[in-house]
């Protein structure tokens, strides 16, 4: 019994350390909305329009801007939506062409492939010859 509660005390104080250790890695949620937003404050959100997410089907395309939902080639203000893509979408009105971004601080690349392969085609696998085995003597 007194295994066990040793046991019990061991892995409390464990937990509590690591506890302790991962509330201080602070990681960036990218799908979390600003704090400006969450804070409740009308019109305390960092300048500009904000895109919170896009829709993308084979029959649609839409961007949630704002917390409004805008079709593309609809209006979201006094612009018109021209452009939506998986990470961003374009606006466009008499000021100019704003290009509202999913992912502000993050840059994509595109992936390369390291086979030589071309761009846009397979690699073919390669041909595999059946093994033979050795007949017993």
């Amino acid at each position: 019994m007194k295994q066990v509660r040793n046991l019990l005390t061991f892995l409390a104080m464990a937990l509590s350390g690591w506890h302790s250790v991962s509330a201080q890695q602070v990681m960036d949620d990218p799908t979390r909305p600003p704090a400006a937003l969450l804070s409740g404050t009308p019109g305390a959100a960092i300048g500009g329009s904000l895109l919170q997410s896009v829709i993308i089907t084979p029959t649609q395309r839409a961007a949630i801007i704002g917390g409004e939902k805008v079709d593309l080639g609809g209006k979201y203000g006094d612009a018109r939506v021209v452009k939506i893509t998986e990470s961003e979408v374009v606006l466009r009105s008499a000021t100019g062409t704003e290009t509202l971004q999913m992912y502000p601080g993050v840059e994509m690349k595109p992936v390369e492939s390291g086979g030589g392969a071309e761009p846009g085609k397979a690699r073919k696998a390669p041909r595999r010859h059946p093994v033979r085995e050795k007949k017993q003597q």
